[in-house]
């Protein structure tokens, strides 16, 4: 009841508002118009008008009425700078606290009764950094205050704290409104607009949101920098920790702007994705998908007696690839590109000195402006009892072992549903292992839609790869020179012998021995960044693996251009991250490719969908190749052609899902792409006819039905 009694007052005293015509008063015409008759009263009362006009902001404030810059500048003009200010100042605090209570007394129980899970995290920040997040907002005065009085309302922040940095953050920004306001008051003609002090208040209303930010920084800066001595020189602009991905492109970034840029890396060139990681997997699947070809001849009218796999061979040419590959990641190749490259461990002494020590000894110290993080991650090995005994393989390591034997291992068990689990379990499948693949969670690629992960299993079990999911692995056993990994379902435990023991559930970012912790960092399972890739030091930044949130190359490189062109250049310009069309594939048969969200995200996140759906069995290209198992499913914002994510499975679907991301990127709605002409026939037409799908869906039915009238006329 005393809820409801708050509203009918406050709806009460809103609609007198209006209806009193207040909101007309407090424009700034009204306030032309009326400055004369105000100025009077004023003169006349001085002391009632001063607590008027304080009572009457205080009610506009409190009740986020319309208006309240308005009788900023009009406080200026009525009482001059030093009371005008010192009036407004106290009133707009004393009012935001009060919206700031009624928010929190209306809607808060009922916002975290609801949303309590999700808010936790909020609440928690709030109670680390709140009072200096509300004083960055209340330094910006072009930001609506009336949301952030709401806002800050359904948090746990304390009112006395809410009062004091409000009033302390919004005197700056008050007394620059002030200001303008006591240059209009002093207006005579429309030619004075133009006058020097009017100028002056306008420029300081729009330069100071950037003073303010800049000081706002600048404090923050000085804070974190405060037990580090700052060296008067620099030998380098930019020192990069890592040699992979996102190592690479920062260091190649730098170098092509002439910064001087040293790359530091502690193992080899080009990082697990050339050594260990995309290069050596796509080039054995390259193998498999070859055998697996040849093997389905016989649907192709062709005649193929038996196909042997020479699988020394095979990882032979793995090797050869990478060899082939290796220049482009060279030390030699980035020194040519100006790039000072150092095979060593580095350590970060202090936010702007990096200390090497040297693969061939010796130790030196670098100083710097920037430093990007890109150390990367490794494979993740869970803590199963037994498990180093048996002598597990992970994405690292299983290269250098199969390269030793001259057939694929007999018994293959793989840990892992994830995208490296299936795409090893269905090449080493095909190349003749027999293969168990074991993942805990109750279907493979927990990450992507139902119906793709139907199809991944489909298409795993169709090469003989024996999924077993919803399994967990409880143990490694050895009895009498065999191997054997223990399996719990529905409470049953179930042993699988194995030859080799293959574990791929995860990666885990490299964050421990290159001074994280002496910084003071903060890192959990990646190095937290904010949205410019700064870390705790806004002039040291983490990219790829080691910086989550996405473990792609791709996604490392993306990052990377960021960090380097902040890090060189946020002194001027920083930008934000984008990760709003950044693809993904898995590189199974068929492939799974995906852009933006799926129907499994839409749902848990509440966003609205429309679905399209085209089945490959109907596109020619597909019909002719013999590969029509896949389709192409388009999220749309419902009503319109707005994309909001794809996933694609199917032949090359990695390939194909690149116009998706371009549309994506530029804003392109389906409406262009079905405008497009695609070669026929080609796999790429999927897209077009996705498109044409959608566009059949929501053919204007009426004007459809007076077309067929207007024909049936003309044929008389």
């Amino acid at each position: 009841m005393k809820r409801l009694l708050l509203i009918l007052v406050a709806g009460a005293l809103v609609a007198a508002f209006f209806a009193l015509g207040l909101d007309q008063a407090l424009t700034l015409d009204g306030l032309k118009a009326g400055l004369a008759r105000f100025s009077v009263w004023r003169a006349a009362s001085p002391v009632a008008v001063g607590f008027a006009f304080f009572a009457l902001y205080v009610a506009v404030t409190a009740f986020s009425l319309p208006g309240a810059a308005v009788m900023t500048l009009a406080a200026g003009a009525l009482f001059g700078l030093g009371w005008g200010t010192l009036i407004v100042s106290f009133a707009s605090s004393i009012g935001a606290t009060a919206a700031f209570l009624v928010a929190r007394y209306l809607l808060r129980d009922v916002i975290q009764a609801r949303f309590g899970d999700r808010l936790a995290t909020i609440d928690a920040g709030i109670q680390r950094e709140g009072a200096s997040y509300l004083f960055a907002l209340r330094l910006v005065p072009l930001f609506p205050f009336f949301v952030i009085n709401a806002l800050m309302g359904l948090t746990r922040m304390p009112m006395t704290t809410f009062y004091w940095v409000s009033q302390a953050g919004m005197l700056a920004g008050t007394l620059v409104y002030v200001n303008a306001g006591t240059q209009l008051a002093g207006l005579r003609a429309l030619s004075g607009i133009v006058s020097p002090g009017v100028l002056l208040s306008f420029a300081l209303l729009g330069i100071f949101p950037l003073i303010a930010k800049r000081a706002l920084a600048w404090r923050r800066r000085r804070r974190v920098y405060a037990r580090w001595k700052r060296p008067q020189r620099f030998e380098r602009n930019l020192v990069v920790i890592g040699g992979g991905a996102a190592g690479l492109v920062a260091a190649y970034v730098g170098a092509a702007v002439k910064a001087r840029v040293t790359l530091i890396e502690a193992r080899w060139m080009g990082g697990d994705c050339l050594n260990t990681g995309c290069v050596p997997s796509k080039a054995l699947i390259r193998c498999a998908r070859l055998v697996h070809r040849l093997r389905e001849a016989g649907r192709f009218g062709i005649e193929i007696p038996s196909v042997r796999v020479r699988f020394r061979e095979v990882m032979a040419r793995v090797q050869e690839v990478i060899a082939t590959v290796a220049p482009h990641d060279s030390a030699e190749r980035y020194r040519r590109l100006g790039v000072e490259v150092v095979h060593g461990h580095a350590r970060i002494v202090d936010p702007w000195t990096v200390e090497v020590t040297a693969a061939e000894g010796g130790t030196r110290r670098l100083t710097t402006r920037a430093i990007v993080i890109a150390a990367g991650a490794r494979p993740f090995v869970p803590p199963l009892p037994g498990i180093e005994d048996a002598g597990v393989l992970t994405s690292d390591t299983l290269w250098e072992a199969f390269a030793k034997l001259d057939a694929p291992p007999e018994r293959l068990v793989v840990l892992g549903g994830g995208p490296i689990g299936c795409e090893l379990a269905q090449a080493m499948a095909q190349l003749g292992s027999g293969v168990i693949l074991v993942e805990m969670a109750p279907r493979v690629l927990l990450r992507e839609d139902e119906e793709v992960a139907r199809c991944a299993r489909a298409s795993l079990e169709r090469d003989g790869v024996d999924v077993l999911a919803g399994h967990k692995a409880v143990r490694c056993e050895r009895e009498d020179g065999r191997k054997f990994l223990v399996v719990e379902h529905d409470g049953a435990e179930r042993r699988i012998e194995f030859d080799a023991l293959l574990c791929a559930v995860g990666r885990a970012a490299r964050l421990s021995g290159f001074g994280l912790e002496e910084l003071g960092i903060p890192a959990s399972r990646t190095v937290t960044t904010n949205e410019y890739l700064e870390t705790l030091y806004p002039n040291i930044y983490a990219a790829g693996d080691v910086a989550g949130p996405y473990q792609f190359t791709h996604a490392a490189a993306h990052q990377a251009w960021y960090a380097a062109v902040n890090a060189l250049f946020g002194d001027f310009k920083r930008f934000r991250v984008d990760y709003a069309a950044l693809p993904s594939t898995t590189f199974i048969d068929p492939e799974v490719a995906r852009v933006g969200l799926n129907e499994q995200e839409a749902r848990e996140q509440g966003i609205a969908v429309e679905v399209t759906r085209y089945g490959l069995e109907d596109l020619d290209r597909a019909i002719a190749d013999g590969v029509t198992q896949g389709f192409v499913k388009v999220l749309t914002v419902p009503g319109k052609d707005r994309i909001l994510g794809v996933t694609l499975v199917g032949e090359h679907a990695g390939e194909l899902i690149a116009e998706f991301v371009l549309a994506m990127k530029h804003g392109l709605g389906l409406n262009r792409i079905l405008a497009t002409i695609h070669s026929y026939p080609t796999l790429a037409e999927a897209n077009k006819y996705a498109a044409g799908e959608w566009k059949r869906a929501h053919a204007p039915q009426r004007v459809l039905r007076w077309l067929e009238r207007y024909h049936a006329w003309r044929r008389g």
